[in-house]
């Protein structure tokens, strides 16, 4: 089974742009999804502060320029 972890924060925009991606991503594919906040967890916000979108797919990850609605579903249509 597909694995998207998007690390996130309140009031994000470009977070809640990349959940409008997975939306439509589940259209197409079957994956679980799971969302952390940074906020809530000290170590993450220490690695993703000023990174943030950042989307893990199956394990790998995907940052700001090279995250894109086209890149995770490259990564999915992997396995």
């Amino acid at each position: 089974m597909n694995e998207i972890i998007l690390f996130s924060r309140n009031n994000c925009p470009l977070c809640e742009e990349v959940k409008v991606w997975i939306d439509l991503l589940a259209y197409d594919y079957s994956f679980e999804f799971r969302e952390k906040d940074i906020e809530e967890d000290d170590d993450l916000h220490e690695k993703y502060a000023l990174q943030i979108p950042v989307v893990h797919v199956n394990g790998e990850e995907l940052i700001f320029p090279q995250l894109s609605e086209n890149a995770v579903r490259e990564r999915l249509q992997k396995y």
